[in-house]
C-alpha cells in the first residue's frame, strides 16, 4: 500500500444506507438467486430511492488506528478465497475496514447461479505485533484484490485491487502498479467539488477450473447516480478488463466523465522549470494518446502546468484513448525503488458507438510525486438523462505497450529550451520519434498563436528522427502547436500537439 492510495481514499464520498435488498451481508451468509441483470436491478431500484449517507462509525480500535497501525491489519495469503479450489486460476483477498478506509463494502461470491454473502472475521488477518481485537462478523470489508499467476505459473501474483471510492488498477506481465482507473468521474478539476461514487458492493464469480477469466460485479452509488458494473478480467502480457457499465441518473449529469483515468506527472525533459531532483524524469504517465474516429493518431505529452488546466478534444465514435508511459529503461527515471519505467499505461478501447463528446483531460499542480494530477476520460456532447439508463460498454487495456497503428512513428521526447546564442524569448522545440523508416520525412508544423521559423528534420542517431523547429512567441499567454511527418502528403508519424504557456 502506497501513501498515494490513503490520500485518494480520504476523498472518498460516503455511501448511502438504511436501505439495502435481500443480497446484502445484513444478513451473513445468506444465499439468494443471482442472474446477469440483478446488479442492474438494484442499481434502478437504488435510483428511485433519495441518496442517504452511510453511518461509517468503527470500533475504537479501528477509528483509532492510523497509517501504520492500519498497515498492520495485513490478510492471511492462506486464507484466500479460492486458495485450496483445484484447477481455479484466480484468488481474491479483502482489505480491512480502519484508519481513511471507514465506509463498509459488501462482498458476495456467486456460484451456479446462487449469490452468497461474504462474512468478516478477524481469523482472516494478523494484527501483529498487536493482539487479535473483538470485532463482529457483520463488519465488512473495505475493498478487495485479486491475485492469479501473472508471471510464472506456480505463483499467484497480485493482479489487480479495488479500493477507495470507485478507484482500481491492475498490471499486466512484467509490471507494477501505477495509474488508476475509476468507475466514473463527476466534475473533475471543475470549481465546485468532485463527487467521487463508490463501489459499494461486490459479487464475485467463481471461475470455472481452467478458465483464463473472472468475472466481477459491482454497484455504484453517488448523491447524483447510481451504476451496475461488470468487469470480465484476463491476465497476460495485456490484461484487460471488459467492462459494461449501467448508469442511472438521479439527476441529468452535464459533467460525467465515462471510463476515468486518474495518473501522476511530476516533470520531464520538456517541463525542468524550478525542478530539483537527481531524477530525469517522475511520472507515472507521459501523454495522452488519441485515435479519433477518423483515424488520427495523436499523442500529447502531459503537463505539472502552474495552474489548473483543462483541454478538451472534440471527436465523434472515438476509437481509443489512454495516459500511456512509453519511457521503459532504468536510464529513463534513475529511480531503483519507485521503478517507474515499469508502470502500465491504460488503454480505453470503444466497443460500441459513443457518438459525439471528446476526451477531457485534466492536468493539476503538484508539487511532489505523492498525489495523482492527472485525470482523462470521455464526455459526452449530450448529457445523462435522469431517470434513464445510459449504458457504456469498452475494453480497458493494462500494457506496456499498445498498437494502434502499424509503421507509425510514434513520439519519444520532447524537449524546449532557449535558442542558444539567440533571442532568449526564442524557444526552440525539439521531438523526437522512434519507429520511422525510409527518405527523409517532411515536417508539417503550426502554431495558434506566435510565429513558427525554421522547421527541420534528420535522421537521429541510432535511428528514427528529430524533429525541431522555432517559435516565437506573440505576447500571447498560451499557443497550441501541431506538428507530424509526412511523405507524399501521408502521414508517416502520429501527430503531435502541444500547449505551451508563456
Amino acid at each position: 500500500m502506497h501513501r498515494r492510495d490513503i490520500l485518494k481514499t480520504a476523498l472518498t464520498a460516503p455511501l448511502i444506507g438504511g436501505w439495502w435488498p435481500a443480497l446484502s451481508a445484513a444478513a451473513v451468509g445468506e444465499v439468494s438467486a443471482f442472474g446477469d441483470d440483478t446488479v442492474a436491478r438494484l442499481a434502478r431500484d437504488l435510483a428511485s430511492r433519495a441518496y442517504v449517507a452511510l453511518d461509517q462509525s468503527l470500533p475504537p480500535v479501528l477509528a483509532e488506528a492510523d497509517y501504520d497501525r492500519y498497515r498492520d491489519f495485513r490478510y492471511r495469503p492462506d486464507r484466500a478465497l479460492w486458495r485450496d479450489a483445484p484447477g481455479v486460476g484466480f484468488q481474491a483477498q479483502f482489505f480491512h475496514r480502519g484508519f481513511l478506509f471507514k465506509p463498509r463494502i459488501d462482498i458476495h461470491v456467486v456460484e451456479r447461479g446462487r449469490a452468497r454473502s461474504v462474512p468478516f472475521s478477524t481469523a482472516l488477518f494478523d494484527y501483529s505485533p498487536h493482539p487479535t481485537p473483538a470485532l463482529s462478523e457483520t463488519l465488512g470489508f473495505a475493498g478487495l484484490r485479486l491475485h492469479a499467476p501473472l508471471n510464472r505459473p506456480d505463483y499467484f501474483d497480485e493482479l489487480c485491487v479495488f479500493l477507495g471510492a470507485s478507484y482500481f488498477r491492475a498490471v499486466a506481465r512484467g509490471l507494477r502498479y501505477g495509474l488508476s482507473a475509476r468507475g466514473l468521474a463527476l466534475g473533475s478539476g471543475d470549481p465546485a467539488p468532485e463527487e467521487f461514487p463508490v463501489f459499494r458492493a461486490f459479487w464475485l464469480h467463481r471461475p470455472e477450473p481452467g478458465s483464463s477469466e473472472m468475472t466481477v460485479d459491482a454497484l455504484l452509488d453517488s448523491p447524483s447516480v447510481a451504476g451496475a458494473y461488470r468487469f470480465r478480467i484476463r491476465p497476460g502480457d495485456d490484461t484487460v478488463f471488459e467492462v459494461d457499465a449501467r448508469l442511472y441518473p438521479r439527476v441529468e449529469l452535464a459533467n460525467a466523465g465515462i471510463a476515468p483515468l486518474t495518473s501522476m506527472y511530476q516533470f520531464d525533459a520538456a517541463d525542468r522549470g524550478g525542478i530539483d531532483d537527481y531524477r530525469p524524469a517522475v511520472h507515472d504517465s507521459d501523454g495522452l494518446a488519441l485515435l479519433t474516429g477518423t483515424g488520427e493518431q495523436v499523442w500529447r505529452p502531459l503537463h505539472n502546468p502552474a495552474s489548473i488546466q483543462h483541454s478538451g478534444f472534440q471527436d465523434r465514435r472515438p476509437r481509443g484513448f489512454g495516459l500511456m508511459q512509453r519511457k521503459r529503461v532504468f536510464a529513463d527515471f534513475q529511480d531503483a525503488e519507485a521503478g517507474y519505467e515499469a508502470r502500465p499505461s491504460a488503454w480505453v478501447e470503444p466497443l460500441d458507438d459513443w457518438g459525439a463528446g471528446e476526451v477531457h483531460l485534466v492536468e493539476i499542480p503538484t508539487a511532489d510525486e505523492y498525489h495523482d494530477n492527472i485525470v482523462a476520460f470521455w464526455r459526452p456532447a449530450t448529457p445523462l438523462a435522469a431517470a434513464a439508463e445510459s449504458r457504456w460498454r469498452y475494453r480497458l487495456h493494462w500494457t506496456a505497450t499498445h498498437s494502434w497503428k502499424a509503421g507509425l512513428a510514434l513520439v519519444q521526447s520532447t524537449r524546449i529550451g532557449a535558442k542558444p546564442g539567440g533571442d532568449r524569448s526564442t524557444r526552440l522545440v525539439v521531438v523526437d520519434f522512434d519507429g520511422a523508416t525510409g527518405p527523409a520525412p517532411r515536417i508539417e508544423v503550426s502554431a495558434t498563436t506566435g510565429r513558427v521559423g525554421n522547421p527541420i528534420v534528420h535522421a537521429r542517431p541510432g535511428g528514427g528522427w528529430r524533429a525541431g523547429f522555432e517559435f516565437v512567441p506573440d505576447g500571447t499567454a498560451t499557443s497550441e502547436w501541431r506538428m507530424r511527418l509526412t511523405r507524399d502528403d501521408a502521414p508517416v508519424s502520429e501527430t503531435w500537439i502541444y500547449r505551451w504557456s508563456a
